[in-house]
């Protein structure tokens, strides 16, 4: 077996442009907990995680895919979790987004025979908007992070992400027909930002919590975790979130310690604002992590010259397919959502190489069961190296050089 895996990998490294991959080596032949891109063979899923595990081996600093699917349901016929990322910097780990399955793919990936996961190494949480998808297991790591490392911490867990969008958005209607009337949920606060989704789980998990500071010992959230909502600069022609959700503008950087430096930038989610593309510099390299978004020219300048673009993508399609005609409201509304505020699978090259960047990485995948023949599109306009993200690769930022033909 293991020469014709050998054999198998020493083929796969000759095909042009293509990388896809998981967890490191040690996991390689064994039990997986995610499966290949619905239609690979398990052959070559492992030929992959072989590639991706050398990649990151001898890197300071690597990216790290925790979950890989977009979209807030649960995929039939895949086991790969929600969106959530980290930047690993020598010992010191940066979570991107907060999806589904985060806090079990961050102790595999980082601390597997350790329950300590989220103790002083793990530095800070950055969300890059606030949809459900990407920030449905916030509660879960900080409510599990008590028994996991939280309660053990030097210095405060860092949460950084959208503040209050400040305007409700308009309700999507056709032209010419009437408005409908929805309710609001929360109507004194109904655009909460990330400070506030913080101090409204500590509410709702008040019983909890309060029953682990009297019977367990455990320190109170608040005195742990720092939730910060992220300070937009002035930016000239902004209006409103309604009116210019992301005007040209320069990236900003917004916080820095002795391993990264994170900048951020607004990019198209409408009708969700703000919805940020986040770069983390590091001295090996850059990661640059798209968020959710149609094509940005702000993400193209804040991702100049990265090492890597983790960038989401969607089969078009299968959007097409899932909305035949005649379509209802609701129906149109959605379908014109994921066609405009996502990135659609044959667009994405292109917005890697006007980039410039060397290695483009495919994540927040939608549908989260897509074939590997569904998003090779994505590559049409690059350059440089396509990765199809799978859960728990590990991308060397060092190792990130281009790849042409």
């Amino acid at each position: 077996m293991c020469n014709l895996i050998g054999h198998a990998i020493q083929q796969a490294l000759t095909r042009r442009g293509f990388l896809a991959g998981s967890a490191a080596g040690a996991g390689l032949l064994g039990p997986m907990m995610c499966t290949a891109v619905a239609g690979d063979g398990r052959l070559d899923t492992r030929i992959q995680l072989a590639q991706s595990s050398a990649d990151a081996s001898n890197s300071w600093a690597k990216l790290i895919l925790l979950g890989t699917a977009g979209g807030p349901t649960w995929w039939p016929n895949s086991d790969q979790c929600g969106i959530s990322s980290a930047v690993a910097v020598g010992d010191a780990y940066y979570i991107v987004d907060c999806g589904e399955g985060v806090g079990k793919r961050l102790q595999q990936a980082i601390s597997p025979t350790s329950s300590r996961v989220m103790d002083d190494k793990v530095r800070a949480l950055f969300l890059t908007h606030l949809h459900s998808d990407h920030t449905v297991d916030y509660a879960n790591l900080l409510l599990f992070g008590l028994f996991v490392g939280l309660d053990r911490r030097s210095t405060p867990f860092k949460v950084f992400g959208p503040g209050r969008r400040g305007q409700m958005a308009p309700v999507f209607s056709l032209p010419g027909s009437p408005t409908p009337t929805v309710p609001i949920i929360n109507p004194d606060n109904p655009t909460p930002g990330t400070r506030d989704m913080t101090g409204y789980l500590y509410q709702a998990f008040a019983t909890d919590l309060n029953d682990r500071i009297r019977d367990n010992g455990k320190p109170s959230l608040e005195a742990v975790v720092e939730a910060h909502d992220i300070e937009l600069p002035p930016i000239a022609g902004f209006k409103s979130p309604n009116e210019t959700p992301s005007p040209p503008m320069e990236p900003f950087k917004f916080f820095e310690d002795d391993r990264v430096r994170v900048s951020a930038t607004l990019v198209e989610h409408a009708p969700v604002w703000p919805a940020f593309a986040y770069r983390f510099d590091t001295d090996d390299g850059s990661i640059v992590f798209s968020g959710d978004t149609g094509r940005s020219e702000n993400l193209i300048k804040l991702a100049k010259g990265a090492d890597i673009l983790v960038h989401e993508v969607i089969v078009t399609n299968w959007v097409k397919g899932l909305f035949p005609t005649p379509r209802s409201l609701a129906q149109e509304g959605l379908m014109q959502h994921l066609l405009n505020a996502h990135t659609q699978v044959e667009e994405v090259g292109a917005i890697a190489e006007a980039a410039g960047v060397k290695k483009l990485v495919l994540s927040h995948i939608v549908p989260g069961n897509a074939t590997r023949e569904q998003l090779l599109p994505a590559g049409k306009g690059f350059s440089g190296e396509l990765v199809i993200g799978r859960d728990l690769m590990q991308i060397g930022v060092a190792q990130a050089t281009a790849r042409k033909g």
